[in-house]
């Protein structure tokens, strides 16, 4: 916040829609004079870091905070890659000043980075995703770290040079990433990225998604709480924080994949208001429920699987994939892991089944395969030998009439049947191997086919899942 305007430091994602890497040149702005309007000032190309840091090599400009110091100067923090360092890791973070949120940005320590594997002190992590706090009493405190790793260290009132030790932050449970510091009434609360992956967890059942969590403290160096969960993983696997007290409101500034044409490294800027609840102490952060951009009615469909309650014989699904991306309608040209249901190598048959509410009538089915080995494997995710659709009858049946059913990875397998009325359908497959063992499957979307188009509401994940079958 500068006056009376929000602005919003963010990457720009470049990377080709089959690309799983973060392609990042530049840093853009956005800036508001009130959040609600949805009226933003877009700024392209503010710095790029090969032009602000001479010991910085282009792109790989990752997520960095702009702080106001208290002579009214701008601090970009900026994690880049250092060129000629002979480091393991070579992300180093740098400072670079100005005037204008929107530059010119000038490196304010043009001797190198302030954080790297070699400065302040020698270490051995990632150094990106700085983030800094001004204390009351003008003391300056930097975060940052991944994978992980957290670290702070106390700068000088100069917003450039370290003093003191650098610290490890404990206390934060499933910290992962993406710290962002910020204090109220008195107290320090810490944004972060987590994973507690499982089942269980009051984060994410994935390991490739993230939550943002929070956690508390009495002092800018801890001792750190873990507090619990803002905001559940979106609709990217990244998640990075940010948070500001803006005209009396708290907002929460975080991405998502939810663009047209968005995708885990092509994301999109969010915004919603956060809510604190002062009745507990320390006050605690409500959890934020994402906004979505209403969206036009869906067109009818065959594809009833949306309306549908997803289960599997393996569950609990391994921390790699998600059961949910079975009928969430989207199909990557690059996936991931949390993208798709899978298994780990082993069981010779497994299965995936649909429960919907009340009898559905269906046809037909399609499949789309993923597998990281060829047909035949005993190891790794492989197409299935064969996979078959059953119906419940007051027992399983086999579906009649039976066409298609194609184990390929390069395209949608179709498959047709005759026409059953039923409240759950399961998807079959006899995995690939032998009585050695067993590879695994994965499927990235399979669609449940009625023999006319439809209108079908998604189905709420909040819902009550569909009753059992039998």
């Amino acid at each position: 916040m500068i006056g009376d305007t929000l602005w919003i430091l963010a990457g720009r994602d470049e990377a080709a829609a089959d690309v799983d890497d973060f392609v990042m040149k530049e840093w853009q702005l956005l800036s508001t004079r009130d959040p609600a309007s949805g009226d933003w000032v877009h700024y392209p190309a503010i710095a790029r870091p090969e032009t602000v840091f001479g010991w910085a090599e282009p792109a790989r400009a990752y997520a960095g905070q702009i702080v106001q110091a208290r002579d009214g100067r701008l601090y970009l923090y900026a994690p880049v890659v250092e060129k000629g360092s002979d480091a393991e890791d070579r992300f180093a973070i740098g400072v670079a000043v100005a005037d204008s949120p929107t530059g010119p940005w000038r490196d304010a320590h043009p001797l190198g980075p302030i954080v790297s594997q070699r400065v302040p002190v020698r270490n051995a992590i990632q150094n990106i995703d700085p983030t800094v706090l001004i204390d009351d009493d003008g003391r300056v405190y930097l975060y940052w770290g991944t994978f992980g790793e957290l670290r702070g260290v106390e700068l000088a009132r100069d917003m450039v040079t370290p003093i003191g030790p650098e610290r490890r932050i404990t206390g934060l449970t499933g910290f992962f990433e993406a710290p962002w510091i910020m204090k109220r009434r008195g107290v320090y609360y810490m944004l972060y990225a987590g994973n507690t992956a499982g089942p269980g967890s009051d984060c994410t059942p994935a390991i490739y998604h993230a939550c943002i969590a929070y956690g508390t403290a009495p002092s800018p160096m801890g001792p750190w709480t873990y507090r619990g969960v803002v905001l559940k993983p979106v609709s990217s696997t990244t998640s990075h924080p940010g948070a500001v007290d803006f005209k009396g409101r708290w907002y929460l500034v975080y991405h998502t994949a939810d663009a047209v044409g968005g995708g885990h490294f092509r994301r999109s800027v969010a915004i919603d208001p956060m809510l604190f609840d002062d009745s507990v102490t320390p006050a605690a952060i409500l959890p934020v429920v994402a906004t979505r951009r209403a969206r036009p009615a869906a067109l009818p469909s065959r594809n009833i699987a949306g309306a549908a309650t997803v289960e599997a014989s393996n569950e609990p699904v391994p921390v790699r994939y998600w059961l949910a991306a079975l009928n969430d309608g989207i199909v990557r040209a690059n996936p991931l892991p949390p993208d798709m249901w899978g298994s780990r190598a082993g069981p010779a048959r497994q299965w995936i089944a649909y429960r919907w509410d009340a009898p559905v009538t269906l046809d037909g089915a399609r499949m789309r395969f993923w597998a990281d080995q060829p047909a035949g494997s005993r190891t790794g995710i492989a197409p299935p030998k064969r996979w078959w659709l059953e119906y419940w009858d007051l027992g399983w049946k086999r579906v009649r009439r039976a066409r298609g059913f194609g184990t390929g990875v390069d395209g949608i397998q179709s498959a047709s049947f005759a026409q059953v009325t039923t409240r759950c359908l399961r998807a079959v497959f006899e995995t690939s191997g032998d009585a050695r063992g067993h590879a695994g499957v994965a499927v990235q979307e399979w669609e449940a086919l009625a023999p006319h188009p439809q209108a079908v509401a998604a189905r709420d994940p909040a819902a009550t899942p569909a009753p059992p079958c039998g």
